[in-house]
């Protein structure tokens, strides 16, 4: 337990955050499981607006720094290979 007054505002501060970010990165799971049922589903239209989707939350996280920059470049490009091989598979 912290014994100074601004550690345990710390405390305090880092719990909301921790709130915040669980909620985020599971947002961002919920629209990746999205995704990739689309894509098993090889269904184009609902996989390519999944696709928007979790990439445009990739990307907020990313700014304010919920996941790294990188994870979150990794992750679309890993979808956009998916989406782009379905769209080649229905051709």
């Amino acid at each position: 337990m912290p014994n100074i007054k601004s550690a345990e505002k710390r405390v305090r501060i880092i719990e909301k955050k921790t709130l915040i970010n669980k909620s985020v990165k599971s947002k961002i799971s919920t629209f990746e499981k999205k995704f990739k049922l689309a894509v098993a589903n090889k269904d184009i239209n609902v996989a390519s607006v999944a696709y928007n989707d979790v990439a445009s939350l990739l990307d907020k996280a990313a700014c304010d720094n919920i996941i790294h920059q990188n994870c979150a470049d990794r992750k679309k490009a890993h979808f956009a290979k998916m989406l782009d091989d379905l769209k080649k598979e229905s051709k």
